[in-house]
Protein backbone atom coordinates (compact mmCIF):
# COMPACT_ATOMS: atom_id res chain seq x y z
CA UNK A 1 0.00 0.00 0.00
CA UNK A 2 2.47 2.43 0.90
CA UNK A 3 4.20 1.91 -2.39
CA UNK A 4 1.05 2.50 -4.32
CA UNK A 5 0.88 5.61 -2.16
CA UNK A 6 4.22 6.56 -3.29
CA UNK A 7 3.87 5.81 -7.01
CA UNK A 8 0.44 7.50 -7.41
CA UNK A 9 2.04 10.34 -5.13
CA UNK A 10 5.04 10.83 -7.85
CA UNK A 11 2.51 10.64 -10.59
CA UNK A 12 0.48 13.69 -9.27
CA UNK A 13 3.79 15.74 -8.69
CA UNK A 14 4.80 14.78 -11.96
CA UNK A 15 1.40 16.05 -13.55
CA UNK A 16 1.81 19.40 -11.89
CA UNK A 17 5.27 20.37 -12.77
CA UNK A 18 4.65 19.46 -16.06
CA UNK A 19 3.15 22.48 -17.87
CA UNK A 20 5.84 24.77 -16.92
CA UNK A 21 8.53 22.34 -17.76
CA UNK A 22 7.05 21.45 -21.43
CA UNK A 23 6.22 25.63 -21.53
CA UNK A 24 9.63 25.97 -23.14
CA UNK A 25 9.48 22.93 -25.44
CA UNK A 26 7.93 25.30 -28.37
CA UNK A 27 10.72 26.14 -30.73
CA UNK A 28 10.19 27.39 -34.21
CA UNK A 29 12.19 29.11 -37.19
CA UNK A 30 11.66 32.13 -39.06
CA UNK A 31 10.21 31.61 -42.80
CA UNK A 32 8.88 33.28 -45.60
CA UNK A 33 11.25 36.86 -44.74
CA UNK A 34 13.03 38.29 -47.72
CA UNK A 35 16.90 36.98 -47.06
CA UNK A 36 19.16 39.16 -45.30
CA UNK A 37 20.80 40.94 -48.73
CA UNK A 38 17.59 42.58 -49.30
CA UNK A 39 17.30 44.15 -46.22
CA UNK A 40 16.02 47.11 -45.72
CA UNK A 41 14.26 48.58 -42.35
CA UNK A 42 12.60 51.77 -43.49
CA UNK A 43 10.85 49.52 -46.19
CA UNK A 44 10.40 46.61 -44.11
CA UNK A 45 12.38 44.15 -45.87
CA UNK A 46 15.24 41.52 -45.20
CA UNK A 47 13.25 40.87 -41.35
CA UNK A 48 10.07 40.27 -39.44
CA UNK A 49 9.09 42.84 -36.71
CA UNK A 50 9.48 41.97 -32.91
CA UNK A 51 6.69 43.87 -31.66
CA UNK A 52 5.84 45.00 -27.88
CA UNK A 53 2.10 43.55 -28.35
CA UNK A 54 -0.14 41.64 -30.95
CA UNK A 55 -0.95 43.79 -33.66
CA UNK A 56 0.83 46.08 -36.49
CA UNK A 57 -0.25 49.39 -34.22
CA UNK A 58 2.23 47.94 -31.29
CA UNK A 59 6.10 49.55 -31.71
CA UNK A 60 8.78 47.54 -33.19
CA UNK A 61 10.72 46.38 -30.29
CA UNK A 62 13.19 44.02 -32.44
CA UNK A 63 13.99 42.06 -35.16
CA UNK A 64 14.47 38.52 -36.39
CA UNK A 65 15.53 37.42 -39.61
CA UNK A 66 15.01 34.42 -42.31
CA UNK A 67 16.20 30.59 -40.63
CA UNK A 68 16.28 32.81 -37.08
CA UNK A 69 15.36 29.85 -34.07
CA UNK A 70 12.85 31.42 -31.58
CA UNK A 71 11.09 30.05 -28.31
CA UNK A 72 7.47 30.48 -28.20
CA UNK A 73 5.23 31.42 -24.98
CA UNK A 74 1.95 32.25 -26.01
CA UNK A 75 -0.56 32.79 -28.95
CA UNK A 76 -3.16 35.17 -29.56
CA UNK A 77 -4.97 34.89 -32.57
CA UNK A 78 -2.41 35.13 -35.88
CA UNK A 79 0.18 36.51 -33.06
CA UNK A 80 3.04 34.68 -31.50
CA UNK A 81 5.37 35.78 -28.07
CA UNK A 82 8.29 34.86 -29.44
CA UNK A 83 12.30 35.24 -28.65
CA UNK A 84 15.21 34.66 -30.33
CA UNK A 85 17.02 31.53 -29.65
CA UNK A 86 19.95 32.00 -32.10
CA UNK A 87 20.83 33.04 -35.81
CA UNK A 88 21.08 36.54 -36.87
CA UNK A 89 18.76 38.06 -33.84
CA UNK A 90 21.75 37.58 -31.66
CA UNK A 91 23.43 40.69 -33.23
CA UNK A 92 20.92 42.47 -35.42
CA UNK A 93 20.91 45.06 -37.49
CA UNK A 94 18.33 47.10 -35.49
CA UNK A 95 17.06 46.70 -32.01
CA UNK A 96 18.19 44.54 -29.08
CA UNK A 97 19.79 41.38 -29.27
CA UNK A 98 17.80 38.50 -28.32
CA UNK A 99 14.65 40.40 -28.85
CA UNK A 100 11.22 38.74 -27.28
CA UNK A 101 7.73 40.14 -27.84
CA UNK A 102 5.10 39.38 -30.70
CA UNK A 103 5.42 38.29 -34.22
CA UNK A 104 2.87 37.52 -37.16
CA UNK A 105 2.35 34.11 -37.17
CA UNK A 106 2.46 33.42 -41.03
CA UNK A 107 5.95 33.85 -41.20
CA UNK A 108 7.10 31.42 -38.30
CA UNK A 109 7.10 27.80 -38.54
CA UNK A 110 6.78 26.11 -35.18
CA UNK A 111 6.18 23.03 -33.41
CA UNK A 112 6.62 21.41 -30.25
CA UNK A 113 4.81 21.49 -26.86
CA UNK A 114 2.95 24.74 -28.23
CA UNK A 115 0.31 27.19 -26.68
Amino acid sequence: MRYLTALIGAALLALAIAPGAMAGDCTGFVIKVRPLNQYNHAAGNGFLAVRSGPGTGYNQVGELYLGDEFWVAERRGNWVYVGCMSGRCENPLWGPAYAEGWSYAKYLSYGGVCP
